[in-house]
């Protein structure tokens, strides 16, 4: 095993140089822009420099946690560094305006901002993605150990060795239970931790056994206190629980809350629709530039409507009129009967429209009148919400936000026929993610892979 390297403790550091160099530069490059020199006030003035620096202290004592980050998706990243910018401009606009410095324009600083949020963003997705090419070459990782070998200890050591770019090297696994003596990695039985932190480097200890009054994980606890090894309990929640918590307390006793939706946040729901809102107008303002030549050759390839409508499950599984182009020739299974692949069903132009995903095109009205979002769980024909709903635990959960024209399943590779229970069961538990965890970024990441996907063809399009 290579050595964890010289260098890794200072990662944090050095990033957070470079995100104090991206400010200066920024802010040099924009007064630069605005100005046509460097002899300006903003730029000879060492006061504004100075200000201009310590708010970016401030916002690396609060924010550069993210360089240390193991698992933390780039939609995340964004947010977090839009953040990051906001409370920047906060501490700034704040301190330059008290200081009588008034003679930065809202243009400049505007501008300043806008080019700030997005050279950090870019960096700090760069940055995360060397990190994870630094670990995969064995470098800047954790010594794990996993004591407990139940349901949550197994899914602990599946999400751990999900992703090399993680930089976790389970050095060793513990647990009681004699079947465990065959899970790969074990090392032996609670007693047996102990002896081996002391005998072998170890850096962090994660906990998964029940708390149930036999003192095992207070004497855990001892063991990793006895040698600086940082602890981790993992709480009992098993397989059937995937909420988010966050963690609380009543007096000294701690609570785990269940985290509530985004999307029940008004602010959040507030930005969701008003950039629903103003995407679809934009689509429907342009949209006859492409509905005439598709209205041609759907009327072209087979008789029958331009237009497909169909009753499907939208939110809270209140039943609305879901639009697309029509694809296939009028048959009396459209409701009922999902498209596979091959279906001869289907016509020509109708593959064409199927595969580019132009059918979907319509349904922007549907978004436009709040029935729908551009980026939600995908809406499911009525028939199929019956059946699902008595087959699939928390199926109804994708409901309690507005279905999309493209979701989280979607791009996971989850679209078209779900010949399998268990593909309907993937899809579902993709839906109940995003509405977990939403945030606009996701959103902005789910149009760009479904974007791409478009251009560079998906297999499930049919």
């Amino acid at each position: 095993m290579k050595s964890k390297g010289r260098y890794g403790q200072f990662i944090r550091l050095i990033f957070s140089a470079v995100d104090l160099l991206i400010v200066n530069v920024v802010f040099l490059a924009t007064m630069w822009w605005w100005n046509g020199s460097t002899d300006g006030y903003s730029l000879s003035s060492r006061a504004v420099w100075l200000v201009l620096n310590i708010a970016q202290l401030v916002c690396t004592y609060f924010y550069s946690d993210i360089h240390e980050r193991r698992v933390f998706y780039a939609d995340k990243v964004v947010s977090r560094a839009l953040q990051s910018v906001l409370v920047h401009a906060g501490i700034f606009i704040t301190l330059i305006s008290f200081l009588g410095m008034r003679d930065l324009s809202w243009q400049q600083l505007l501008s300043f901002y806008v080019i700030l949020f997005i050279a950090l963003s870019a960096w700090w997705v760069l940055s995360r993605q060397l990190l994870k090419i630094y670990r995969t070459r064995g470098f800047n990782f954790k010594r794990v150990i996993v004591i407990g070998g139940g349901t949550v200890g197994v899914r602990l050591i599946e999400e751990m060795q999900a992703d090399l770019g993680y930089g976790y090297h389970i050095v060793g696994f513990f647990d009681d239970n004699p079947k465990s003596r065959t899970v790969k990695g074990y090392q032996g039985t609670l007693d047996d931790v102990e002896q081996f932190v002391k005998n072998h480097l170890v850096d962090e200890m994660f906990c998964a056994v029940p708390d149930n009054g036999n003192q095992n994980v207070a004497r855990m606890i001892r063991i990793a206190d006895n040698n600086a090894v940082d602890f981790y309990y993992v709480p009992q929640f098993g397989r059937t629980v995937t909420r988010q918590f966050e963690l609380s307390s009543v007096g000294d006793v701690p609570i785990l809350a269940v985290h509530p939706y985004p999307l029940k946040n008004p602010i959040n729901r507030f930005v969701k629709r008003a950039f629903d809102l103003i995407v679809s107008t934009v689509v429907l303002i342009l949209s006859p530039l492409v509905l005439i030549p598709i209205a041609i050759g759907i009327k072209l390839s087979s008789p029958g409507p331009i237009f497909f409508v169909q009753q499907r499950t939208g939110y809270r599984g209140r039943a609305f009129n879901c639009y697309k182009f029509r694809t296939m020739r009028v048959n009396k299974d459209s409701d009922t009967l999902q498209a596979t692949k091959g279906d001869p069903r289907v016509t020509r132009f109708g593959n064409f429209l199927r595969h580019s995903s132009l059918d979907e095109l319509p349904q922007f009205y549907n978004v436009w009148l709040g029935e729908m979002s551009i980026v939600g769980p995908r809406p499911h024909m009525v028939a199929q919400t019956e059946m699902y709903s008595e087959l699939i635990d928390k199926y109804m959960l994708r409901h309690t936000i507005k279905p999309g024209i493209t979701g989280w399943a979607q791009v996971r590779g989850f679209r078209g026929q779900t010949e399998e229970l268990w593909q309907m069961e993937k899809r579902v538990e993709y839906d109940v993610w995003y509405a977990e965890n939403w945030s606009f970024f996701l959103d902005l990441k789910i149009i760009f892979r479904t974007v791409w996907n478009v251009f560079a063809g998906d297999k499930n399009a049919f």
